[in-house]
This record gives structure tokens, sequence and C-alpha cells, in this order.
């Protein structure tokens, strides 16, 4: 079993390096997490409760982002990462009160987010990272309802995921060689940048319309809506439709494993942290060429630490689920109704080989 382990890890991971930077990712949420809870406790840090979350959060998927190869462009552009998502999390604290006045909620902001996510994937994969990452700091600073009172509590934990992203990638070293990857191919039969901006707006009027549904029958959980309907698209209606089947696919074998774990949750928390990291190591060896399987982890991760952190009730889980399904369908309609995106024989085969976009779609995966 364990020789048959070892060839299966060779296959979808030679020379070892994906499984270098799992690691790198588990590392560094795990130091943004200590750091965040010391300091919280240390200095009695006003909402310090949510500093350790945020922290984890931006350093987690800025790692994911990251592909560099050598350790100063990594260091750089964990930097530039970590900022972004601080910037989401300002953006959403600034523009909030505005629109309250309006009578509307925070939720309408995460639609330029969304916007940003496929637009900015013109400028290569560090612009896709930073539209991601602006989007997610909007994401998380909504999930922790921060205020005003907390900018220098977002200030701090954008500080403390910088630190905890920047340590390891540095002790990686060369161990690391991220895979060249396309975020999304150049424009063919298309003016420079149309693509891009058409993948936006169809993840933007997808997130719009999930925010009017909201507003009328009030989505418990319109966030994973809004998330998965970002996510998904691609850089073709076909392959937006072939992103949601690979979701769908590891959702159904992700979440039952999650489940079948929640008690190991409830009752060994410390060999549930260990199992959601494992997922999260596979989940980075996958995502280039098996969005399947890295969703399938992902899910898993997501049901485990659901259940660490005591969110077990089935109404909330089953909200998460359903409110995810609807929108990757609404990304998929968006996709095919909205300015849809001609297939072309570079991204068709990018599709196929799952490298059409190397951004923290791990959020797809709930």
């Amino acid at each position: 079993m364990v020789e048959r382990l070892g060839g299966w890890l060779d296959r979808i991971d030679p020379g070892v390096h994906r499984r270098v930077k799992g690691l790198r990712l588990v590392t560094a949420y795990g130091i943004a997490a200590m750091l965040g809870a010391l300091l919280s406790s240390s200095y009695h840090i006003s909402g310090g409760s949510c500093l350790s979350y945020l922290a984890a959060g931006f350093g987690l998927w800025a790692s994911v982002s990251e592909g560099q190869s050598t350790r100063w462009l990594s260091t750089r552009d964990l930097v530039i990462l970590n900022a972004a998502a601080v910037t989401g999390a300002l953006s959403l604290i600034g523009l909030t009160p505005i629109l309250m006045r309006y009578g509307l909620g925070p939720e309408w902001i995460l639609i330029t987010g969304a916007f940003l996510v496929g637009y900015l994937k013109r400028f290569g994969i560090l612009g896709a990272g930073i539209g991601s990452q602006i989007y997610i700091g909007q994401l998380l600073g909504y999930g922790t309802a921060i205020t005003r009172a907390d900018l220098g509590l977002v200030a701090l934990a954008g500080l403390v995921a910088t630190v905890s992203t920047v340590v390891p990638r540095l002790l990686s070293g060369p161990a690391e060689h991220p895979t060249p990857l396309s975020v999304v191919d150049a424009s063919i039969g298309e003016r420079q940048g149309s693509r891009e901006l058409r993948m936006g707006l169809q993840a933007a009027v997808a997130a719009f319309v999930i925010v009017l549904v909201s507003s009328v029958i009030h989505l418990q959980e319109s966030a994973w809506a809004i998330t998965a309907s970002t996510y998904v698209i691609a850089g073709s209606a076909s392959g937006t439709a072939d992103r949601v089947r690979r979701r769908i696919l590891g959702t159904l074998i992700g979440v039952p494993l999650g489940i079948a774990c929640v008690p190991i949750a409830m009752h060994i928390q410390p060999l549930a942290w260990i199992l959601a990291a494992i997922a999260m190591i596979i989940y980075a060896m996958a995502l280039p060429e098996r969005y399947d399987i890295a969703c399938a982890a992902y899910a898993f991760t997501l049901m485990v630490t659901l259940a660490i952190s005591g969110e077990t009730s089935p109404s909330l889980l089953g909200a998460r689920a359903w409110e995810t399904l609807l929108g990757g369908l609404l990304g998929v309609t968006a996709a095919k109704v909205i300015l849809p995106l001609r297939g072309d024989a570079r991204s068709d085969d990018a599709r196929k080989q799952g490298r059409e976009c190397f951004s923290p779609s791990g959020f797809e995966g709930g």
C-alpha cells in the first residue's frame, strides 16, 4: 500500500515540488493563526478574536496564488498579494456605511470584487492573484463584520500574513519550482483585454443576480453563492461548464468524507487538524491538473474546519451546499448568456489539463 501511494504521488507530482508548496500553505496558515492568537492574547487587542481568522485567510490564499520560481520574486508577490487582501477588506469598511445610507447591505461590495477576479487576469498570474485577493479580503471582512474601528486590526492582520507567508517561502527555496501556468490565453480572435473584461462582467452579473435574489428570499449564505459564481467563470463557456462539472464531482466526494470525520473534529481536534492539513497538501498537488480532486480536498477541509469551529448545524451546512450550487449554476448561465466567450484550441487544451487559472479556486470546492 505504501508503494502504491508513493507511485501515485510521483505520477501526479513528479519532483515533489507541489508537495513542498502544499506544506508551505499549511505552514503559512498555521503561523498566521498562532501568531495572531498570540498577539491578541498578549496585547488584549480590541476585536482580536478576528485577527487570527483574517491573517490566516490572507496568508493561505496569498500562498496559493503566488507562483514564482525564485525567492525574491515570490517574496515580492506575496507582499503584493497580502496588501491586495488588506485593500479588499478596507474597501468593505469604507463602502459599507455609504451603502447603508441607501438601505443596501455590504454584500453589494462583493460584486466589485467578483468583477476584478475576472478582469485582472489580463495582467497575468500576479494580476489574477491580486483580483482574487481583493475579493477574498472583502469576503473575509464580510464574514467577520468588520467596521471602521477595525482598521488597525486589518492592517495588523496583513502584516502578520505577510511575515507568515514570506518565511516559509524563503525556507522552501530551490526545493519548490512551480509549474508555469497560463491564467487565460491571450485573446485569440478578440481584442486584447476583451476576454478578461467579459469574464469580469460575467462574474459581476452573476453576483448581482444573487444579491437581488437574496434581497427577495433572504439567502442564509449569499456570500458562498457569490464566491461559487465568481470562481467558476473560465476563459470560455465550455470551460465554465467543465469547471462546474468538476466542482460538483469533487464536492460530492469531499463533503461526505468531511461529514464522516465530524465526530473526530468534535472530540479529537488535533487529529482533525492533521487530516485537514493533509487534505490541503493534496489540494496543492492536484490544483494545476486535477481540479476535481482539488475541489474534493478543499471540500473535505472545509467540512472538518467548520466542525472544529462548532458550525455543525444541518440547516447552515445545507444552506451553504445548495447556495453554492446555485452560484455555480448562475455562473454557467452568465458565461453562456452574458457576452459568451468562444473556445479555441489553445484554451481548450489548457482547460483539459486544468491549467487555465492558478488562483485560489479552492473556494469553489465548498
